[in-house]
Formats: C-alpha cells, structure tokens, sequence
C-alpha cells in the first residue's frame, strides 16, 4: 500500500462481493478544519470495464451484507438532495492496471457523520445525471467506516 498521512479518522477496508472477489484495499477519512481529506487504494479491480471508470460512493447502509451489498442502501444524502450532489457522491474510480488510487478534498460532510457507513465500488462508471444514484451499476465492493 502507498504511504499516507499518519492517523485516519475512520477506514473502510474494502473486499469485493461474489462477483469480483480480488478486489480489495483501503478508503482513508482524515478530518481537516472546514473539510475531510479522503484517499484510498484498491486493487483487484476487474478489467472487463472498457472505460476503467467505476462509480465510487458513500451509502447510508451500516453493512456490507445481502446479495449484491443490497444492505448498504442508497447514497448517503442526509440533505435530500439530487444526484451527483448527494453528500456521498464521490468522483469516479479510474484504473490503472487493476488497481486505482484516488485523493480529494470534500466539505460535504464530517468523519463523524460518516463513521458506521459504507464505501461502495460499482462496476460501471457513474454518469452524473440519472437519478436517484447515477446508474453505475452493480456493486462490486464494500468497506464499512470504522
């Protein structure tokens, strides 16, 4: 795993479902004044995607359990917002190999409000317009927030 900032707020360690088992890796929280800092590293990403783009995102669900992670629920919106604008949407995944790493700078929500949820991957890219959650696909993986 690369290196990273020294003491996350909350991880989410990431395992895929039945269908894609290989992948795994970590999402990193890291509260900052007026904003969270969020970064991870997966591997094992499938490579039948041909855009390499997978939809990345925070849902409201506390587990990753059921078929498909169907208990991780919708995107984490505690403002009821439409979509890409959910405080869970996150920007996409891109692969590189088989893996993706990704950081970014986010004041949609606190790690505190976040911490008992979970990170899921889709298994296609979102498009950032259909509604309610940007029509990415199957879930892939999961992480719950510790």
């Amino acid at each position: 795993m690369r290196t990273h900032i020294a003491g996350a707020d909350a991880v989410a360690c990431m395992k895929g479902g039945t269908e894609v088992p290989s992948i795994r890796g970590e999402v990193r929280f890291y509260q900052r004044r007026g904003f969270v800092f969020v970064e991870g590293e997966i591997f094992g990403l499938p490579k039948d995607n041909p855009s390499g783009f997978f939809g990345l995102h925070i849902h409201e669900g506390c587990c990753c359990v059921g078929e498909n992670f169907s208990e991780t629920g919708g995107h984490y919106n505690p403002d009821g917002r439409s979509h890409p604008c959910h405080a869970g949407d996150l920007p996409p995944l891109l692969r590189c190999g088989d893996g993706a790493y990704f950081a970014l700078r986010t004041d949609r929500f606190c790690v505190k409000d976040v911490i008992g949820r979970t990170v899921v991957i889709h298994g296609a890219p979102d498009d950032f317009t259909s509604q309610p959650a940007g029509n990415s696909g199957k879930k892939i993986a999961c992480g719950v927030i510790c």
